[in-house]
C-alpha cells in the first residue's frame, strides 16, 4: 500500500467521512449476499468499537472483548434493522453504547449483591465514594431533562462526543445539539439552585 505524503493526509473530518462511506458501502453489500464484504464490514467495526469500548472501559480493560464480541452479535441480529439513509457509525455506536450501559448495569448490581462489609469506607476511598455519589446524582438531574437535551448533554460532556458527531447520532442539526447542551446545562443549574 502507498502512503500519502503528509500534506496529502485527509484531515480528521475527512477521515471520518471516508471511514463512513467505507462502513456503508461494506454493509450494504454484505446485506445484499456479499458474504466478503460483510466479513469486511465486521472486521472494520470491530477496530472502531474496540477504541470505542478501551476508552470508556479503562478501568476494566479486560472486558472490552466481550463486550466487543457481544455488540458484534447485536450488530449482526440488528443489521435489517439499519436504516440505510442513516449514519452507520452513529448506529455502530449506539448498539455498543446499549451494549456497555448494560454491562454498567450489571457489574454495579453485581458489585452491590456481593458487598457485605458493613463498613464501605475500609473498601473504598472517600474519593471514589464521592465520585460514584455524584455520577449518581448527575445521572439522577439529568432523568429530569427532557430526551433531547439529556442525549445531547450525555453524548458531548460526558462521552466526549463531537457535536458533529452528536447530531448525527440524535439526527437533528449541530446548531441543534448546541441549544439543547445549552439548555439543559441552564435547566440543571437552575434545579441545582433552587435544591439550595
Amino acid at each position: 500500500m502507498q502512503r500519502i505524503p503528509n500534506r496529502e493526509q485527509p484531515n480528521g473530518n475527512a477521515r471520518n467521512e471516508m471511514i463512513e462511506l467505507r462502513l456503508h458501502a461494506l454493509l450494504l453489500q454484505g446485506l445484499s449476499g456479499d458474504e466478503a464484504a460483510y466479513r469486511d464490514f465486521l472486521q472494520a467495526s470491530a477496530t472502531h468499537l474496540r477504541a470505542f469500548l478501551r476508552r470508556r472501559l479503562s478501568r476494566w480493560p479486560d472486558e472490552v472483548e466481550d463486550l466487543l464480541q457481544e455488540s458484534l452479535l447485536a450488530i449482526h441480529n440488528q443489521r435489517m434493522t439499519y436504516d440505510t439513509g442513516a449514519p452507520v457509525t452513529a448506529w455502530l455506536y449506539a448498539i455498543a453504547r446499549y451494549k456497555l450501559i448494560d454491562w454498567l448495569r450489571r457489574h454495579a448490581r453485581r458489585e452491590m449483591q456481593n458487598d457485605v462489609l458493613d463498613d464501605e469506607n475500609e473498601l473504598f476511598s472517600t474519593a471514589d465514594a464521592d465520585a460514584h455519589e455524584a455520577q449518581r446524582d448527575l445521572g439522577k438531574l439529568l432523568e429530569l431533562l427532557p430526551e433531547q437535551q439529556r442525549a445531547a448533554i450525555m453524548h458531548t460532556k460526558i462521552d466526549g462526543w463531537s457535536v458533529r458527531d452528536t447530531a448525527v447520532a440524535l439526527n437533528i442539526s449541530e446548531a441543534s445539539v448546541k441549544v439543547a447542551v445549552h439548555r439543559g446545562l441552564k435547566a440543571l443549574a437552575e434545579k441545582l439552585r433552587d435544591e439550595s
